[in-house]
Parts: C-alpha cells; sequence; structure tokens
C-alpha cells in the first residue's frame, strides 16, 4: 500500500503491490534450507553419535577435512560462520578431563593446523574457539567432546543470528569442505 494511501484503505487482487507487498527499506535474505535447522534438524537416530558415525562415513559425505590417529576435523553441519570446523576424539567421551594425552595433543595439533588452513583459504580476521561441555553449558552433542573452531571477519556480525534465527553463509558446505580438505598438509607435515 503505498505511503500516502489512508490508513483503513485495503489492496485489490489487480493492486501491482498485493502479492509481492509494499516495498520498504529492508532487505530480504531468503534462507529456506535453513529451516531444517530452525525446525530441529536433521538429528540423528537416537541411539547413534553424529560423531561416531561420520567416521565410518566418506570424507564427503561426512564433511571430514582431515583424519588424524586419535581425532578427526569435520565441518559443523550447522555452521556459525562459512568454514566452523569441529575436532573430534574418535573415542565416545563427553568431557576434555577424560581424553588421554595422546588424543590431547593431537586435538591440540589439528585445531592448530585447521587455524592456518582456514586463513589460508578464507582470509579470515579472527577466530572463536572453545568447547562446550554439558548441555547446560550449551553442547548441543553433549556426549561426545568436540573442538568448535569458528573462523571470524570484521565485518561478519549482523541482526540475523539474533532477530531471524539465521546466519548468512556465502558457500555451500560441500565447497567449504573441498576447499579447506585441498589445503590440508599431508599428516607428515603435520
Amino acid at each position: 500500500m503505498p505511503a500516502d494511501a489512508p490508513h483503513n484503505a485495503e489492496l485489490r487482487i489487480d493492486d501491482p503491490g498485493y502479492l509481492v507487498g509494499v516495498p520498504d527499506e529492508f532487505q530480504r535474505l531468503w534462507t529456506p534450507h535453513r529451516m531444517v535447522y530452525i525446525q530441529g534438524g536433521p538429528q540423528p537416530h537416537k541411539d547413534q553419535c553424529p560423531f561416531c558415525v561420520a567416521p565410518t562415513m566418506s570424507d564427503e559425505d561426512a564433511l571430514i577435512v582431515a583424519r588424524g590417529t586419535h581425532v578427526f576435523a569435520l565441518l559443523n553441519l550447522f555452521p556459525y560462520n562459512s568454514g566452523h570446523v569441529l575436532v573430534c576424539p574418535y573415542r565416545h567421551i563427553a568431557t576434555y578431563d577424560q581424553a588421554t594425552d595422546g588424543e590431547v595433543a593431537e586435538m591440540g595439533a589439528m585445531t592448530q593446523t585447521a587455524m592456518r588452513v582456514i586463513r589460508s583459504v578464507s582470509r579470515n580476521d579472527g577466530f572463536n574457539i572453545g568447547m562446550n561441555q554439558g548441555a547446560v553449558a550449551g553442547a548441543g552433542i553433549a556426549e561426545h567432546l568436540h573442538q568448535h573452531i569458528v573462523p571470524r571477519w570484521a565485518q561478519d556480525a549482523n541482526f540475523l543470528p539474533i532477530i531471524a534465527k539465521t546466519k548468512a553463509l556465502p558457500q555451500l558446505l560441500g565447497e567449504v569442505r573441498a576447499s579447506i580438505a585441498g589445503a590440508w598438509p599431508a599428516a607428515s607435515g603435520e
């Protein structure tokens, strides 16, 4: 409805703005693929841990970017930003204090490598790195330890996650996985 139209005026079906709405100053970002996440996401079978199942799948299907002896790195299926990597031990443990010395050492080394690789392929400005341990601490999958490595850019924060529960991601997960996996150094170079 035009701005100068009377407040009680109604649009008719033959009016130009009837189906598309009235133009305003807002930009729209249509992300229908995010509805799966907003409505509960593709949940693994209750008896299956996605971090235990992932290493049994192909790297492409599981979004795995690197495999080590004790841990592996994969993309987050519901990333905070493009290139959001998780480093997980193969063993099904819930908290960091349950990890062996070998798991801790390799998790640290793989986190460092992930940072270098992500920086080289995405030219990000910084990182958020952390572990949420326990559901009360915000762990989406509290039963299996995993560390988040989230690339950040100076201009990446906006209102979408707060208002619309939507995050704008400029690349598809398969493209991100291919670029990170392709830039990952050979096991001997870590």
